[in-house]
């Protein structure tokens, strides 16, 4: 369905167009006539599938900007999904011009009164801060029109249920509220009986949102053969961008010095970080300078990354779900996209539970070869080098090359020039302390969270890990990089024999060493485990 069949006005479809949106996406097309005729809504929908327009566009056009307070709240449960709303809903009212705020904690408050004391049509904000402003009384909701709940299932795993009551309690009861949710819990359900009146319910299955362009891998190997075989997978797949997940914070540290130390550009993010800091590594991400992020679970949530290609799993995750949002960022506005989980032997039962949650078999990767690692590398370098021709201006250098070449053979400078550039990232020894093994679980293993442990993957109410060792997870990518903040899912598969295909997204440039180059086409077979 076409943006303009849904009944937007012009000056939201003006800034719909500007964005270069079109067709609607399934979420969108159903709550955005149900919010428009004013129904309340809970939609079922993992990030990634749209529900911010879904739940922004009809909030927009309700807007009085002749009236000077807040008629429109949405509650998001991390700093960063928070942000990422904000700039969403920004970019969609650009045309309509509403004023949208942003609250959230670790941030200078001062900043925030003033902001809210400007009148913004819309606040979007974490519970503990919103909080902190309604008690502080710089937070008025008297005349909010529309309460958005989103993330509601991370919100409750966080431990925001009690300040999300005591929020809604400040809204007039007299409203409307669209609740989102990537899963619907007992406690979600009863938020939506409890504060809703009579909602239409969209569901959008995650079989629909997850499987059909993302290919879906994974390496059975040790624990302390991982990190050597993720290292092998960056030279010859060449990611374009890559998120990789891990499961601890300690993880994410040790992960990201160790690929620092064999040339990559990479930085980690978690809960302990300063908000200052992780604003910094997002940042640096999206523009380029980083090209492997690493992070946990938690700290990723919400974050939203234009043209991800790969997602690497360093550690299984033992709540399946998680599976789902992790790989789900990839894939998406119709790109293909990669995953590749490496699963130690005593987790395979793990996996079949993803495989049943996501009606989609992985298939088995063989680790690439320190020598296919390495041919991967000199290809990359073989096409610095050639670009560097085609596009330098080599005159300065003439004159020093041409003593090169009495003093030596031109195939022996040029291996040595090879050699120089693409360096066996193996040589560099990296030790990535063991974590202790998931609780076993029988192969083929059944439902969702048997065997299995703690559901609770949340965070503080800053929107930090929570426990000391809580999920975690990494990533990694080249220049192309996109925004991202908390909040974010996916997933895919591909059977076949050669890694050319997949490297299509690799062919463009890829410059994730320290002196390396454009990294194009490399690639490898795929051979069934022996599983």
């Amino acid at each position: 369905m076409k943006f303009s069949e849904l009944g937007l006005v012009p000056e939201l479809l003006k800034s719909v167009e500007r964005l270069g949106f079109e067709e609607a996406t399934p979420i969108q097309g159903e709550t955005i006539p149900l919010a428009l005729e004013g129904k309340d809504v809970i939609g079922q929908a993992q990030t990634g599938t749209g529900k911010t327009a879904a739940f922004g566009l009809p909030m927009l056009q309700k807007i009085d900007l002749n009236n000077r307070s807040v008629q429109g709240l949405v509650v998001a449960p991390t700093r960063e999904l928070a942000i990422q709303t904000q700039e969403e809903l920004f970019r969609l009212s650009r045309d309509k011009k509403v004023r949208v705020q942003v609250v959230y904690g670790g941030a200078d408050i001062s900043r925030q009164i003033r902001a809210l004391k400007d009148q913004p049509h819309i606040v979007v904000g974490t519970p503990g801060r919103l909080l902190d402003h309604i008690n502080r009384r710089t937070l008025k909701l008297a005349n909010v029109e529309t309460l958005v709940l989103d993330e509601a299932d991370e919100m409750l795993n966080m431990g925001f249920l009690d300040d999300i009551e005591k929020i809604i309690k400040e809204v007039p009861s007299e409203r409307q509220t669209l609740l989102f949710s990537a899963t619907m819990p007992p406690a979600i359900k009863r938020i939506g009986v409890k504060f809703m009146n009579n909602p239409e319910h969209v569901k959008v299955k995650a079989a629909e949102m997850t499987a059909s362009l993302i290919e879906q891998f994974f390496v059975r190997c040790k624990d302390f053969e991982k990190f050597d075989v993720m290292t092998r997978l960056l030279d010859v797949q060449t990611p374009e961008l890559t998120i990789v997940f891990g499961r601890t914070k300690r993880r994410v540290d040790e992960l990201s010095r160790g690929l620092e130390m064999r040339g990559y550009k990479a930085e980690g993010i978690h809960g302990d970080l300063s908000q200052q800091k992780r604003m910094s590594v997002l940042k640096a991400f999206k523009s380029g300078k980083l090209d492997i992020l690493v992070a946990t679970d938690v700290a990723a949530r919400g974050l939203d990354i234009s043209g991800v290609t790969h997602v690497y799993n360093y550690d299984i995750p033992q709540d399946p779900e998680s599976y789902v949002h992790r790989i789900g960022r990839t894939g998406r506005a119709g790109k293909e996209g990669m995953s590749v989980t490496f699963i130690t032997p005593n987790e395979m039962g793990y996996l079949r539970v993803i495989e049943e949650l996501t009606k989609k078999k992985m298939t088995p990767l063989r680790p690439p070869t320190g020598a296919e690692a390495l041919q991967g590398q000199i290809k990359a370098a073989i096409e610095q080098i050639g670009e560097t021709i085609d596009s330098g201006d080599l005159t300065q250098y003439e004159e020093s090359a041409e003593k090169l070449l009495e003093a030596y053979n031109a195939n022996d400078i040029a291996a040595a020039l090879l050699k120089m550039i693409s360096k066996d990232a193996s040589e560099v020894p990296v030790k990535i302390t063991p974590e202790r093994p998931l609780p076993s679980r029988k192969m083929g293993g059944g439902g969702g969270r048997s065997g299995g442990g703690n559901r609770n993957r949340g965070g503080d109410r800053r929107g930090n890990d929570r426990r000391g060792g809580s999920g975690g997870g990494k990533s990694f990518g080249d220049k192309r990089r996109g925004n991202f903040n908390k909040d974010n899912k996916r997933s895919g598969d591909n059977r076949h024999g050669d890694y050319a295909k997949q490297n299509k997204r690799g062919a463009k440039s890829d410059n994730r060493r320290s002196g390396n180059g454009e990294g194009k086409g490399r690639s490898f077979t795929i051979h069934k485990s022996e599983d």
